[in-house]
């Protein structure tokens, strides 16, 4: 025990000592820090602008040949399509792409009749509602013209029109929207931290090699010491890392919590449930320490260098693998289907598969159990295996690190 807590202690100050490690987490901690002081910079710079703002609205033409309709047309557009100066134009339909495409409007409607309409715009951006909103706006206008024609008054159409429709909803599971941004953070955060610290374990163990330090090290301290050493420290420093950069987001996030308003994406990633935050940091932990044992194990069996990364590719491969996985389970909705769920129990890939399912999906509570229990065996498993690796990787040099050279370097070790 005192031979890893010197190690782990050694191993800590590298990181501490690392320019690059600080730096990036700072720099990390700055661009948070602007992204949660954007709106309240936002509204600063808007309290000291005294000019006409409705200038800086982008100009929508709508023609319409029949002068009843486009009175009509004009405002409602102009209710709908508040971020729009929405004018109306009787100007030919050359005309009006010209002004498009030079820039003087940046969208126009030309109207074909009651129901039929064309949209121009310049660029049309894969974002861009408009043509949609414009639907449902003619609809409306129709279907008002269509019940005064019928008989009924002006005042009883437009009640009529704009009746409002109270629906609740009640999931007796998991909101998975609301879940979605949280979930998707953590596993893009291990993503980011599993190929940062487990190249930065890779090196640190290929760097003792090549420079022959391991066979010093080796003699003076046990192979399982040197191995939970330096991933023990790697996970630490990866969780400091962490706990600064959103650390920092939830102080920044609370100082300016009334200019963010009712933002649900914000609000979703910044309340996330105690017992999901628990279930967060124990596959969090596991997952990033399977990995770096196995990053450390083979880069300890690479001669050179520039020898790691083709060493380490089947494992990133392997990682990614499951990243793909979960990423178009969540996109795609079904975060139950088959392969998900057998990801949910092999090691290598639950720490992503498992978290997810428990966050979007109702998980029953022996499945969790059997996935977090069979992560740590595997976990304790695979650093025992690593650290007999490591001893074997001292009497490798100049070999390639070929699997079954590496399992018979490991048993005679």
């Amino acid at each position: 025990m005192k031979q890893f807590g010197k190690i782990l202690k050694f191993e800590l100050k590298n990181y501490a000592k690392n320019k690059a490690f600080v730096g990036i987490t700072i720099f990390l901690m700055v661009v948070i820090a602007i992204v949660m002081f954007f709106p309240r910079i936002t509204v600063l710079f808007k309290a000291n602008d005294n000019s006409d703002t409705s200038a800086d609205l982008s100009v929508m033409l709508v023609k319409a040949d029949n002068p009843a309709q486009a009175d009509m047309v004009r405002e409602t557009f102009a209710a709908s399509f508040t971020d729009y100066d929405v004018q109306i134009t009787d100007e030919e339909i050359s005309v009006i792409k010209n002004k498009i495409t030079a820039g003087d409007a940046e969208c126009a409607f030309v109207m074909n009749g009651a129901t039929s309409y064309t949209y121009y715009v310049d660029n049309l951006s894969m974002y861009d509602m408009n043509p949609d909103i414009a639907t449902g706006v003619l609809q409306q206008i129709y279907q008002m013209n269509a019940m005064i024609s019928g008989g009924m008054s002006l005042e009883d159409a437009a009640g009529v029109m704009s009746i409002q429709i109270d629906g609740e909803v009640e999931s007796l599971g998991k909101n998975q929207a609301q879940n979605f941004f949280y979930t998707y953070i953590m596993v893009f955060a291990l993503y980011m931290v599993i190929l940062l610290y487990g190249q930065m374990v890779a090196m640190s163990v290929a760097t003792e090699k090549s420079s022959r330090a391991m066979e010093l090290l080796i003699t003076s301290a046990k192979p399982i010491n040197m191995m939970f050493g330096k991933v023990l420290a790697a996970c630490i420093a990866g969780l400091i890392q962490l706990v600064a950069v959103f650390g920092s987001a939830l102080v920044f996030y609370n100082i300016n919590n009334s200019y963010w308003g009712n933002n649900e994406i914000i609000d979703s990633i910044f309340n996330i449930p105690p017992e999901l935050f628990a279930y967060m940091l124990v596959f969090f932990l596991l997952g990033f320490l399977i990995y770096a044992f196995l990053y450390g194990a083979i880069s300890s069996t690479v001669s050179k260098l520039e020898d790691i990364n083709t060493a380490v590719q089947p494992v990133t491969f392997l990682f990614l693998f499951g990243f793909m996985v979960v990423i178009f389970s969540m996109t795609g909705g079904s975060v139950d289907n088959v392969l998900m769920t057998v990801c949910s129990y092999i090691p290598f890939t639950s720490p992503m598969a498992m978290f997810t399912r428990i966050a979007m999906s109702t998980v029953p509570w022996y499945e969790i159990a059997i996935s977090i229990s069979i992560l740590v065996a595997s976990t304790f498993g695979i650093g025992v295996l690593s650290a007999k690796i490591y001893r074997a990787g001292v009497l490798m040099y100049g070999t390639s690190p070929k699997i079954k050279n590496i399992i018979k370097a490991v048993w005679k070790a």
